[in-house]
Protein backbone atom coordinates (compact mmCIF):
# COMPACT_ATOMS: atom_id res chain seq x y z
CA UNK A 1 0.00 0.00 0.00
CA UNK A 2 0.99 3.41 -1.25
CA UNK A 3 1.63 6.56 1.12
CA UNK A 4 -1.24 8.78 0.80
CA UNK A 5 -0.79 12.81 1.11
CA UNK A 6 -3.07 14.48 4.00
CA UNK A 7 -3.58 16.84 1.16
CA UNK A 8 -5.84 14.18 -1.17
CA UNK A 9 -7.24 12.75 1.39
CA UNK A 10 -8.70 16.63 2.06
CA UNK A 11 -9.53 16.65 -1.42
CA UNK A 12 -11.31 13.28 -2.05
CA UNK A 13 -11.97 11.50 1.53
CA UNK A 14 -12.49 7.78 0.85
CA UNK A 15 -14.30 6.77 4.24
CA UNK A 16 -13.79 3.68 5.50
CA UNK A 17 -10.47 2.80 3.39
CA UNK A 18 -7.54 1.80 4.82
CA UNK A 19 -5.01 4.39 4.30
CA UNK A 20 -1.09 4.69 5.23
CA UNK A 21 0.05 8.30 6.19
CA UNK A 22 3.12 9.79 7.39
CA UNK A 23 4.18 13.20 8.91
CA UNK A 24 5.49 14.83 11.92
CA UNK A 25 3.58 15.30 15.12
CA UNK A 26 2.48 19.11 15.56
CA UNK A 27 0.35 17.49 19.08
CA UNK A 28 -0.31 14.91 21.13
CA UNK A 29 -3.25 15.42 23.24
CA UNK A 30 -3.83 12.79 25.85
CA UNK A 31 -1.62 10.90 24.75
CA UNK A 32 -4.44 9.13 22.52
CA UNK A 33 -4.49 11.96 19.67
CA UNK A 34 -1.89 13.17 16.96
CA UNK A 35 -1.98 16.24 15.20
CA UNK A 36 0.00 15.05 12.14
CA UNK A 37 1.16 16.94 9.37
CA UNK A 38 3.09 15.99 6.29
CA UNK A 39 3.83 19.26 4.59
CA UNK A 40 1.60 19.14 1.50
CA UNK A 41 -1.51 20.97 3.28
CA UNK A 42 -2.00 23.79 6.50
CA UNK A 43 -4.26 20.95 7.50
CA UNK A 44 -3.76 19.00 10.09
CA UNK A 45 -5.29 14.61 10.53
CA UNK A 46 -5.86 13.40 13.45
CA UNK A 47 -5.06 9.95 14.43
CA UNK A 48 -6.67 8.45 17.41
CA UNK A 49 -4.83 5.61 19.32
CA UNK A 50 -7.24 3.35 20.43
CA UNK A 51 -7.84 2.72 23.87
CA UNK A 52 -6.28 -0.89 23.44
CA UNK A 53 -2.93 0.54 22.18
CA UNK A 54 -1.91 3.28 24.74
CA UNK A 55 -0.07 1.13 26.96
CA UNK A 56 2.02 0.28 24.53
CA UNK A 57 5.89 1.35 25.16
CA UNK A 58 6.69 2.35 21.59
CA UNK A 59 3.91 4.53 21.66
CA UNK A 60 4.98 5.95 24.92
CA UNK A 61 7.86 7.79 22.90
CA UNK A 62 5.92 10.08 20.55
CA UNK A 63 6.37 13.71 21.12
CA UNK A 64 5.75 16.54 19.66
CA UNK A 65 8.64 17.02 16.21
CA UNK A 66 8.81 13.35 16.25
CA UNK A 67 8.37 11.94 12.22
CA UNK A 68 6.03 8.60 12.41
CA UNK A 69 4.08 6.63 9.58
CA UNK A 70 1.00 5.16 10.42
CA UNK A 71 -1.53 2.39 8.63
CA UNK A 72 -5.15 3.02 9.68
CA UNK A 73 -8.76 3.57 9.15
CA UNK A 74 -9.80 6.67 8.10
CA UNK A 75 -13.18 7.09 9.87
CA UNK A 76 -16.01 9.94 9.81
CA UNK A 77 -15.13 11.77 13.64
CA UNK A 78 -17.72 11.90 15.86
CA UNK A 79 -15.68 14.68 17.60
CA UNK A 80 -15.59 18.97 16.85
CA UNK A 81 -13.08 20.62 14.71
CA UNK A 82 -12.56 17.97 11.65
CA UNK A 83 -15.15 15.75 9.22
CA UNK A 84 -12.55 12.82 9.22
CA UNK A 85 -9.54 11.09 11.58
CA UNK A 86 -7.69 7.92 10.97
CA UNK A 87 -8.40 5.11 13.81
CA UNK A 88 -4.33 3.61 14.18
CA UNK A 89 -3.72 -0.01 13.14
CA UNK A 90 -0.38 0.20 13.43
CA UNK A 91 2.43 2.86 14.11
CA UNK A 92 6.01 3.16 12.99
CA UNK A 93 8.44 6.07 14.68
CA UNK A 94 10.49 6.89 11.89
CA UNK A 95 12.74 9.76 14.16
CA UNK A 96 12.11 10.22 18.02
CA UNK A 97 12.36 14.09 18.92
CA UNK A 98 13.59 15.10 22.75
CA UNK A 99 10.03 17.49 23.97
CA UNK A 100 12.73 19.42 26.06
CA UNK A 101 14.91 20.44 23.63
CA UNK A 102 12.65 20.78 20.69
CA UNK A 103 12.40 24.41 19.49
CA UNK A 104 9.03 24.22 17.73
CA UNK A 105 6.43 23.81 20.20
CA UNK A 106 2.56 23.76 19.80
CA UNK A 107 2.71 27.66 20.32
CA UNK A 108 2.81 31.04 19.14
CA UNK A 109 6.93 32.00 18.55
CA UNK A 110 7.85 35.11 17.19
CA UNK A 111 9.03 35.49 13.72
CA UNK A 112 12.73 36.47 15.41
CA UNK A 113 12.78 33.48 17.22
CA UNK A 114 11.92 31.48 14.37
CA UNK A 115 14.30 33.26 11.90
CA UNK A 116 17.31 31.50 14.54
CA UNK A 117 15.39 28.29 13.73
CA UNK A 118 15.06 28.64 10.35
CA UNK A 119 16.06 24.97 9.23
CA UNK A 120 12.92 23.72 11.40
CA UNK A 121 10.46 26.94 10.72
CA UNK A 122 8.66 25.34 8.04
CA UNK A 123 7.19 23.32 10.59
CA UNK A 124 4.91 25.81 11.33
CA UNK A 125 1.35 26.29 9.68
CA UNK A 126 2.71 29.86 8.81
CA UNK A 127 5.88 29.28 7.19
CA UNK A 128 5.05 25.85 5.47
CA UNK A 129 1.84 28.40 4.11
CA UNK A 130 4.26 31.17 2.97
CA UNK A 131 6.69 28.49 1.09
CA UNK A 132 3.83 26.73 -0.39
CA UNK A 133 2.59 30.03 -2.14
CA UNK A 134 6.10 30.82 -3.04
CA UNK A 135 6.09 27.31 -4.62
CA UNK A 136 3.29 28.26 -6.84
CA UNK A 137 3.96 31.68 -7.36
CA UNK A 138 7.07 30.29 -9.14
CA UNK A 139 5.12 27.56 -11.21
CA UNK A 140 2.88 30.62 -12.14
CA UNK A 141 5.77 32.34 -13.41
CA UNK A 142 7.02 29.83 -15.73
CA UNK A 143 3.40 28.93 -16.90
CA UNK A 144 2.71 32.57 -17.75
CA UNK A 145 5.42 33.15 -19.76
CA UNK A 146 5.76 29.48 -21.63
CA UNK A 147 2.02 29.76 -22.85
CA UNK A 148 3.46 32.95 -24.49
CA UNK A 149 6.59 31.18 -26.37
CA UNK A 150 8.37 32.98 -24.06
CA UNK A 151 12.66 31.37 -23.96
CA UNK A 152 13.68 30.20 -20.53
CA UNK A 153 17.23 31.51 -20.62
CA UNK A 154 19.76 30.88 -17.43
CA UNK A 155 22.25 34.29 -16.93
CA UNK A 156 25.22 34.42 -15.83
CA UNK A 157 25.50 34.86 -11.93
CA UNK A 158 29.42 35.83 -12.11
CA UNK A 159 29.67 39.10 -14.13
CA UNK A 160 32.30 41.77 -14.88
CA UNK A 161 29.69 44.28 -15.70
CA UNK A 162 27.33 46.06 -12.79
CA UNK A 163 24.24 46.35 -15.11
CA UNK A 164 23.24 49.86 -13.79
CA UNK A 165 25.59 51.10 -10.71
CA UNK A 166 22.52 49.87 -9.19
CA UNK A 167 24.29 48.96 -6.06
CA UNK A 168 27.07 47.32 -3.57
CA UNK A 169 28.28 44.52 -5.81
CA UNK A 170 29.97 41.24 -3.74
CA UNK A 171 33.52 40.29 -5.84
CA UNK A 172 33.93 36.79 -6.42
CA UNK A 173 38.25 36.07 -6.36
CA UNK A 174 40.36 33.64 -5.72
CA UNK A 175 42.85 36.34 -4.34
CA UNK A 176 43.77 36.94 -1.01
CA UNK A 177 42.09 40.14 0.58
CA UNK A 178 45.33 42.13 0.68
CA UNK A 179 45.66 41.21 -2.67
CA UNK A 180 42.47 41.98 -3.66
CA UNK A 181 41.90 45.39 -1.75
CA UNK A 182 44.90 46.82 -3.12
CA UNK A 183 44.21 50.11 -5.55
CA UNK A 184 44.55 50.02 -8.85
CA UNK A 185 45.08 45.73 -8.90
CA UNK A 186 46.08 43.98 -11.77
CA UNK A 187 43.31 41.51 -11.93
CA UNK A 188 44.73 39.66 -14.64
CA UNK A 189 46.43 37.43 -12.20
CA UNK A 190 42.66 36.67 -11.01
CA UNK A 191 40.91 33.64 -11.69
CA UNK A 192 38.91 35.87 -14.74
CA UNK A 193 41.49 37.61 -15.63
CA UNK A 194 39.54 40.61 -15.14
CA UNK A 195 37.53 41.95 -11.65
CA UNK A 196 34.37 40.32 -11.40
CA UNK A 197 31.25 39.82 -9.27
CA UNK A 198 27.77 38.22 -7.96
CA UNK A 199 24.86 39.93 -10.70
CA UNK A 200 22.21 42.46 -9.34
CA UNK A 201 20.91 41.78 -12.58
CA UNK A 202 20.79 39.47 -15.50
CA UNK A 203 18.79 42.47 -17.51
CA UNK A 204 21.85 43.02 -19.86
CA UNK A 205 22.61 39.46 -21.06
CA UNK A 206 18.55 38.71 -21.77
CA UNK A 207 18.52 42.21 -23.72
CA UNK A 208 21.08 40.11 -25.96
CA UNK A 209 19.38 36.86 -25.99
CA UNK A 210 15.84 38.82 -26.98
CA UNK A 211 17.28 40.04 -30.27
CA UNK A 212 17.91 37.16 -31.55
CA UNK A 213 15.09 34.76 -29.67
CA UNK A 214 12.27 37.15 -29.55
CA UNK A 215 11.03 37.23 -26.48
CA UNK A 216 13.09 35.57 -23.41
CA UNK A 217 12.94 35.87 -19.52
CA UNK A 218 15.18 34.90 -16.72
CA UNK A 219 13.91 33.85 -13.50
CA UNK A 220 17.19 33.55 -10.59
CA UNK A 221 19.26 35.05 -7.96
CA UNK A 222 21.06 38.07 -7.73
CA UNK A 223 23.26 39.89 -4.92
CA UNK A 224 23.78 43.01 -3.37
CA UNK A 225 26.29 43.50 -0.65
CA UNK A 226 24.80 47.11 0.42
CA UNK A 227 25.23 46.94 4.84
CA UNK A 228 21.51 47.37 4.74
CA UNK A 229 18.99 45.84 7.96
CA UNK A 230 15.99 46.77 6.34
CA UNK A 231 12.71 44.45 6.35
CA UNK A 232 12.40 45.52 2.79
CA UNK A 233 15.99 44.52 2.00
CA UNK A 234 18.39 41.02 1.48
CA UNK A 235 21.67 40.64 0.02
CA UNK A 236 20.56 37.26 -1.96
CA UNK A 237 16.90 37.19 -3.28
CA UNK A 238 15.79 36.13 -7.07
CA UNK A 239 14.57 38.64 -9.79
CA UNK A 240 12.27 37.62 -12.82
CA UNK A 241 13.14 39.62 -15.87
CA UNK A 242 11.37 39.42 -19.52
CA UNK A 243 12.81 40.92 -22.12
CA UNK A 244 10.90 41.54 -25.49
CA UNK A 245 12.16 42.37 -29.40
CA UNK A 246 9.67 44.41 -31.29
CA UNK A 247 7.88 46.07 -28.03
CA UNK A 248 7.59 49.82 -26.89
CA UNK A 249 6.52 50.85 -23.71
CA UNK A 250 2.95 50.46 -24.32
CA UNK A 251 3.15 46.45 -24.59
CA UNK A 252 6.08 46.67 -22.19
CA UNK A 253 2.62 47.81 -19.63
CA UNK A 254 0.46 45.81 -21.17
CA UNK A 255 2.48 42.77 -20.54
CA UNK A 256 3.33 43.77 -17.06
CA UNK A 257 -0.46 44.02 -15.88
CA UNK A 258 -1.06 40.58 -17.65
CA UNK A 259 1.40 38.95 -15.88
CA UNK A 260 0.61 40.17 -12.52
CA UNK A 261 -2.83 39.55 -12.92
CA UNK A 262 -1.98 35.98 -13.79
CA UNK A 263 -0.18 34.60 -11.50
CA UNK A 264 -2.25 36.51 -8.57
CA UNK A 265 -5.14 34.76 -9.93
CA UNK A 266 -3.30 31.32 -10.60
CA UNK A 267 -2.39 31.26 -6.87
CA UNK A 268 -5.54 32.30 -5.66
CA UNK A 269 -6.84 29.22 -7.39
CA UNK A 270 -4.50 27.15 -6.37
CA UNK A 271 -3.47 27.82 -2.42
CA UNK A 272 -6.94 29.03 -1.27
CA UNK A 273 -6.11 26.83 2.22
CA UNK A 274 -3.17 28.73 2.65
CA UNK A 275 -4.42 32.26 1.87
CA UNK A 276 -7.92 31.56 3.88
CA UNK A 277 -5.13 31.19 7.05
CA UNK A 278 -2.64 34.23 6.18
CA UNK A 279 -5.24 36.07 5.48
CA UNK A 280 -6.99 35.00 9.36
CA UNK A 281 -3.63 35.47 10.62
CA UNK A 282 -3.31 39.13 9.48
CA UNK A 283 -6.91 40.15 10.73
CA UNK A 284 -6.02 39.08 13.89
CA UNK A 285 -2.75 40.97 13.95
CA UNK A 286 -3.98 44.47 12.22
CA UNK A 287 -7.32 44.13 14.83
CA UNK A 288 -4.44 44.80 17.88
CA UNK A 289 -3.09 47.85 16.17
CA UNK A 290 -4.30 51.27 17.23
CA UNK A 291 -7.16 52.37 14.38
CA UNK A 292 -4.80 55.10 12.75
CA UNK A 293 -2.19 52.10 11.93
CA UNK A 294 -4.48 49.68 10.01
CA UNK A 295 -4.63 48.80 6.52
CA UNK A 296 -7.85 49.62 4.97
CA UNK A 297 -8.17 46.05 2.86
CA UNK A 298 -7.59 42.59 4.36
CA UNK A 299 -4.68 40.32 2.51
CA UNK A 300 -7.38 38.91 -0.08
CA UNK A 301 -9.07 42.27 -0.55
CA UNK A 302 -5.60 43.83 -1.69
CA UNK A 303 -4.86 40.47 -4.02
CA UNK A 304 -8.71 40.88 -5.30
CA UNK A 305 -8.36 44.27 -5.60
CA UNK A 306 -4.90 44.05 -7.87
CA UNK A 307 -7.10 41.30 -9.97
CA UNK A 308 -9.97 42.89 -10.63
CA UNK A 309 -8.92 46.06 -11.00
CA UNK A 310 -7.71 47.69 -14.22
CA UNK A 311 -4.43 49.29 -14.06
CA UNK A 312 -3.90 53.42 -14.04
CA UNK A 313 -1.66 54.80 -16.39
CA UNK A 314 0.12 57.73 -15.55
CA UNK A 315 2.82 59.77 -16.67
CA UNK A 316 5.70 60.86 -14.25
CA UNK A 317 4.53 65.02 -14.50
CA UNK A 318 0.85 64.04 -14.29
CA UNK A 319 1.60 62.02 -10.85
CA UNK A 320 3.95 64.53 -9.39
CA UNK A 321 0.95 67.44 -10.06
CA UNK A 322 -1.71 65.27 -8.02
CA UNK A 323 1.00 64.68 -5.39
CA UNK A 324 2.33 67.86 -4.78
CA UNK A 325 -1.41 69.45 -4.64
CA UNK A 326 -2.79 66.97 -2.55
CA UNK A 327 -3.72 67.21 0.87
CA UNK A 328 -1.41 64.92 2.58
CA UNK A 329 1.31 67.15 0.83
CA UNK A 330 -0.02 70.64 1.66
CA UNK A 331 -0.36 69.52 5.52
CA UNK A 332 2.99 68.25 5.76
CA UNK A 333 1.55 64.02 6.04
CA UNK A 334 3.94 62.68 3.85
CA UNK A 335 7.68 62.21 5.15
CA UNK A 336 9.03 63.38 2.18
CA UNK A 337 7.29 66.38 0.77
CA UNK A 338 7.08 66.70 -2.63
CA UNK A 339 8.33 70.19 -3.91
CA UNK A 340 10.49 69.94 -7.43
CA UNK A 341 9.68 68.25 -9.94
CA UNK A 342 12.55 65.84 -10.64
CA UNK A 343 12.11 63.73 -6.85
CA UNK A 344 11.90 59.88 -7.12
CA UNK A 345 8.75 59.36 -5.51
CA UNK A 346 9.10 56.66 -2.08
CA UNK A 347 6.60 54.20 -0.95
CA UNK A 348 4.51 56.75 0.82
CA UNK A 349 3.51 58.87 -2.35
CA UNK A 350 3.22 55.65 -4.37
CA UNK A 351 0.69 54.21 -2.13
CA UNK A 352 -1.04 57.58 -2.19
CA UNK A 353 -1.45 56.98 -5.55
CA UNK A 354 -3.17 53.70 -5.40
CA UNK A 355 -4.72 53.84 -2.18
CA UNK A 356 -6.99 57.28 -1.67
CA UNK A 357 -6.32 59.03 -5.00
CA UNK A 358 -7.16 55.75 -7.77
CA UNK A 359 -7.84 53.40 -5.69
CA UNK A 360 -6.16 51.18 -8.51
CA UNK A 361 -3.20 50.05 -9.33
CA UNK A 362 -0.96 52.31 -11.05
CA UNK A 363 1.43 52.18 -13.62
CA UNK A 364 3.37 55.65 -13.87
CA UNK A 365 5.53 56.17 -16.73
CA UNK A 366 7.90 59.01 -18.43
CA UNK A 367 10.16 59.30 -15.46
CA UNK A 368 13.09 62.25 -15.77
CA UNK A 369 16.03 61.12 -17.04
CA UNK A 370 18.22 62.05 -13.99
CA UNK A 371 16.69 59.40 -11.84
CA UNK A 372 16.70 56.51 -14.10
CA UNK A 373 19.44 53.84 -15.48
CA UNK A 374 21.84 54.52 -18.63
CA UNK A 375 20.01 51.88 -20.94
CA UNK A 376 15.99 53.86 -21.05
CA UNK A 377 15.12 55.07 -23.96
CA UNK A 378 15.79 58.73 -24.13
CA UNK A 379 12.11 61.20 -24.50
CA UNK A 380 12.09 63.57 -27.51
CA UNK A 381 11.83 66.21 -24.72
CA UNK A 382 15.45 65.09 -23.43
CA UNK A 383 14.36 65.26 -19.94
CA UNK A 384 12.27 62.13 -19.55
CA UNK A 385 12.89 58.05 -20.11
CA UNK A 386 10.61 55.73 -21.45
CA UNK A 387 10.48 53.93 -18.12
CA UNK A 388 7.27 52.67 -16.04
CA UNK A 389 6.76 51.75 -12.38
CA UNK A 390 4.11 49.57 -11.54
CA UNK A 391 2.23 49.93 -8.12
CA UNK A 392 0.40 48.02 -5.94
CA UNK A 393 -1.70 48.70 -2.50
CA UNK A 394 0.27 47.92 1.01
CA UNK A 395 3.93 48.30 -0.88
CA UNK A 396 4.01 50.62 -3.58
CA UNK A 397 6.39 49.96 -6.41
CA UNK A 398 6.52 46.59 -7.52
CA UNK A 399 7.81 45.98 -10.89
CA UNK A 400 10.17 48.41 -12.32
CA UNK A 401 10.84 48.51 -16.35
CA UNK A 402 11.51 50.67 -19.39
CA UNK A 403 11.37 50.72 -23.09
CA UNK A 404 15.20 50.07 -24.03
CA UNK A 405 17.49 52.75 -25.74
CA UNK A 406 18.31 50.94 -29.72
CA UNK A 407 19.60 54.22 -30.96
CA UNK A 408 24.05 53.90 -30.79
CA UNK A 409 24.39 57.37 -30.82
CA UNK A 410 21.60 58.17 -28.21
CA UNK A 411 22.99 55.21 -26.25
CA UNK A 412 26.73 56.23 -26.03
CA UNK A 413 25.96 59.39 -24.98
CA UNK A 414 24.21 58.37 -22.10
CA UNK A 415 26.68 56.03 -21.31
CA UNK A 416 29.36 58.65 -21.83
CA UNK A 417 27.48 61.48 -19.57
CA UNK A 418 27.32 58.90 -16.44
CA UNK A 419 30.19 57.87 -16.76
CA UNK A 420 30.04 53.97 -17.86
CA UNK A 421 33.02 52.44 -19.70
CA UNK A 422 32.07 51.92 -23.22
CA UNK A 423 34.79 48.87 -23.49
CA UNK A 424 33.31 46.62 -20.65
CA UNK A 425 30.05 46.79 -22.44
CA UNK A 426 31.10 46.45 -25.70
CA UNK A 427 28.98 43.66 -26.21
CA UNK A 428 25.70 45.80 -25.35
CA UNK A 429 26.78 48.24 -27.22
CA UNK A 430 27.08 46.05 -30.31
CA UNK A 431 23.65 44.59 -30.22
CA UNK A 432 22.95 48.65 -31.36
CA UNK A 433 25.21 48.31 -34.56
CA UNK A 434 23.72 44.99 -35.88
CA UNK A 435 20.48 44.95 -36.77
CA UNK A 436 19.06 47.25 -33.71
CA UNK A 437 15.08 47.25 -33.03
CA UNK A 438 12.97 48.30 -30.07
CA UNK A 439 12.63 46.60 -27.50
CA UNK A 440 11.70 46.42 -24.00
CA UNK A 441 11.43 44.95 -20.56
CA UNK A 442 10.79 45.01 -16.94
CA UNK A 443 12.09 43.55 -13.50
CA UNK A 444 10.22 42.14 -10.15
CA UNK A 445 11.30 40.88 -7.50
CA UNK A 446 9.78 37.79 -6.36
CA UNK A 447 10.33 37.98 -2.67
CA UNK A 448 8.65 41.55 -2.85
CA UNK A 449 5.54 39.69 -4.85
CA UNK A 450 5.60 37.05 -2.22
CA UNK A 451 5.56 39.46 0.60
CA UNK A 452 2.66 41.04 -0.88
CA UNK A 453 0.61 37.56 -1.64
CA UNK A 454 1.07 36.53 2.03
CA UNK A 455 1.45 39.70 4.13
CA UNK A 456 4.97 38.86 5.69
CA UNK A 457 6.26 42.04 6.45
CA UNK A 458 9.64 40.97 6.34
CA UNK A 459 12.00 39.57 3.74
CA UNK A 460 13.61 37.50 5.69
CA UNK A 461 10.37 35.45 6.21
CA UNK A 462 9.56 34.94 2.42
CA UNK A 463 12.75 32.67 1.68
CA UNK A 464 14.17 30.29 2.74
CA UNK A 465 17.25 31.00 3.96
CA UNK A 466 17.66 34.74 4.33
CA UNK A 467 21.31 36.20 3.36
CA UNK A 468 21.36 39.42 5.11
CA UNK A 469 24.35 41.50 7.06
CA UNK A 470 26.21 39.44 9.80
CA UNK A 471 23.67 36.54 8.84
CA UNK A 472 24.61 33.05 7.06
CA UNK A 473 24.45 31.18 9.55
CA UNK A 474 22.43 27.92 7.51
Amino acid sequence: MDLIKIKDIYDSPNYNSQIIVAGWVRAFRGNRFIELNDGSTIENIQCVISDSNRKNEDYKKINVGSSVKIKGNLIESIGKGQSFEVEILNLEILGESDPEKYPIQPKKHSFEFLREQAHLRIRTSTFSAVMRIRSKLAYGVHKFFNERGFNYIHTPIITSSDAEGAGEMFQVTTLNSTQANKKNFDYTEDFFGKKTSLTVSGQLEAETYALGLGNVYTFGPTFRAENSNTSRHASEFWMIEPEMAFYDLDDNMGLAESFLKYILEFMMNSCKEDLKFLDERLSKEQSQKPKNDRDDMTLLEKIKFTIDNKFVKISYSDAFEILKKSKYNKKKKFNFLIDEWGCDFQSEHERFLVEKHFKSPVIIYDYPSKIKAFYMRMNDDKNTVRAMDVLFPGIGEIIGGSQREERLDVLLKRMNEMGIDEKELWWYIDLRKYGTVPHSGFGLGFERLIMFCTGMQNIRDVIPYPRTPKNASF
